[in-house]
Formats: structure tokens, C-alpha cells, sequence
């Protein structure tokens, strides 16, 4: 499935939630779904700056595709990491540096986010696409 069917699938399930209680109970439950097997992944070139909570991001590449590697120290936060890993992580790094994410505006989230956690957002999707161009650039 490419990225855009991944944003659709979860845009649905987002959808079939009934209200914001729900959908945050749904960020949370994907954040605790991400494991941790890079015990080097709390690293300071992993931190992502900008983010209200800590927030570390790495990558690696196999087979042409770029997998993502990620944690939080906050449960939304965490939660929010790991919807665009579910996106981004196991695609080529072209696919991502060229792809428009949609989500945030069609399920909400720019509304229901505060300014803080919006532009950690914000940052986070910065660093994908940045560790993409570079895979593009070896």
C-alpha cells in the first residue's frame, strides 16, 4: 500500500471514531504499540528540537525503503509520532520526500492540537522528510 492509501486507512479509522475523547484514546493506544528495539535510539542526534516534550527520531535503510524508529517521553506526543510512522516508515525515500500529508487538516487535528504540541507536529514531519532527502542524497 503506498502512503497515500496509508493516510486514507487511518483518515477512516479516525473517522469511525464519534468524538475527541475517542480520538485521543486512539493516538494513545498507537503510541503504546511502538517498541523500542534501538537501544541507542535516546540519543541527542536523535532529538527532535522544537517539540514541547522530548521527542527522538531515527531511521534506517533496507531494501530502498526507509524505516523509522521512534519514542516519546509523553503519551500524545508519542501517539502523534506513531500515526506518521505508520505513514512514512517502509517507503522509499523519494515517495516521502515528495508526499503532502493531508491527515492533520481532514481528521482534525490542527483544531483540536494545542499551538505547542501543533508545531512539534510540525517538526516531526520536517525531520522525515529531511532524513529522506538525505537517503536520496547517498
Amino acid at each position: 500500500m503506498g502512503l497515500k492509501g496509508r493516510e486514507k486507512s487511518i483518515i477512516d479509522d479516525f473517522n469511525f471514531l464519534q468524538n475527541w475523547d475517542e480520538k485521543y484514546e486512539y493516538i494513545i493506544s498507537l503510541g503504546k504499540e511502538v517498541s523500542n528495539n534501538k537501544t541507542n535510539l535516546k540519543s541527542p542526534e536523535n532529538l527532535i528540537k522544537g517539540c514541547q516534550s522530548n521527542v527522538w527520531l531515527s531511521s534506517s535503510m533496507r531494501s530502498g525503503k526507509v524505516f523509522f524508529f521512534a519514542d516519546s517521553d509523553a503519551l500524545i506526543t508519542k501517539g502523534l509520532v506513531a500515526l506518521l510512522l505508520k505513514i512514512f516508515s517502509n517507503a522509499k525515500p523519494k515517495e516521502i520526500a515528495l508526499f503532502e500529508l493531508s491527515l492533520i487538516n481532514e481528521i482534525g487535528l490542527n483544531k483540536h492540537l494545542s499551538m505547542t504540541r501543533s508545531n512539534g507536529l510540525g517538526k516531526m514531519i520536517e525531520k522525515i522528510k529531511k532524513i529522506s532527502l538525505n537517503y536520496l542524497k547517498e
